[in-house]
């Protein structure tokens, strides 16, 4: 019956461990390989307590066998110590009383190992019954086992799947919060900022050329005016002579 516990036990880890890993799942895929591994060292537990289960039923088996061939072993003995007997009186031997205790004593003893082989198959055939289901469990575990190592792929897959997932939502959160769009709006506004000065600073320099020209255009009318000046403070009548120069001869 210990065996049966063990195998009690093993179902508890399972579930003890199954329920860690529903509680606290830090690291799925790490934790699920800590569970087959714990698994895998509960069946190996498993087998080494079915062996020893089925090395015990093996050894009451021989001994029940054993008391079988003693028991026959026995009657043999008493049968022979029987017919000895009967051929002494027979024959008018005194040691007829003898051979025949002697018979009495073998078939005590072939009643004993009767006795003993029946308990012992008895016995043999009850722990059977337990390897039997020792050993039903024990492949079921190993069933177990198998389903649990692929539902631990599917599952370190559909992790590893969500954890990409989680982070393209993240990334695009993250965009959308950023809006690179603004970034480049005020990248543009800066830039026809800086266009805009620019044109400013060119009209700054033409209306300088402007003022510049207009100053040499206003000293060249002060020049033409300070020389008819100096025409007129030369000779008042100049412009009458310039004018009668300018009429026909009679």
């Amino acid at each position: 019956m210990a065996q049966s516990s063990i195998l009690g036990r093993v179902s508890q880890l399972v579930r003890a461990n199954i329920n860690a890993i529903l509680d606290s799942a830090e690291d799925p895929e790490q934790m699920l390989d800590q569970l087959v591994r714990d698994f895998t060292n509960n069946i190996a537990e498993a087998e080494d307590a079915v062996a020893q289960t089925i090395g015990n039923v093996r050894m009451v088996e021989d001994d029940a066998r054993e008391a079988r061939q003693a028991s026959v072993d026995w009657h043999d003995k008493a049968a022979a110590a029987s017919r000895r007997a009967e051929e002494l009186r027979s024959k008018g031997g005194t040691e007829a009383d003898r051979f025949d205790d002697l018979a009495r004593i073998a078939l005590r003893r072939q009643i004993s190992y009767e006795e003993q082989a029946r308990s012992l198959e008895t016995q043999a055939s009850q722990q059977n019954e337990l390897v039997d289901k020792l050993k039903d469990g024990l492949n079921k575990m190993r069933v177990k086992r198998e389903e649990l190592v692929q539902k631990r792929d599917e599952l370190v897959s559909r992790a590893k799947m969500a954890h990409a997932q989680q982070q393209v939502q993240q990334s695009i959160r993250s965009v959308s919060v950023m809006d690179p769009t603004s970034e480049i709006s005020r990248f543009e506004e800066r830039i026809r900022r800086q266009e805009a000065q620019v044109r400013g600073m060119e009209e700054v320099a033409a209306s300088s050329l402007d003022e510049q020209f207009a100053q040499l255009d206003s000293g060249e009318d002060e020049a033409e005016v300070d020389a008819r000046l100096a025409e007129l403070k030369s000779g008042a009548d100049a412009p009458q002579r310039a004018i009668g120069s300018g009429s026909p001869s009679r």
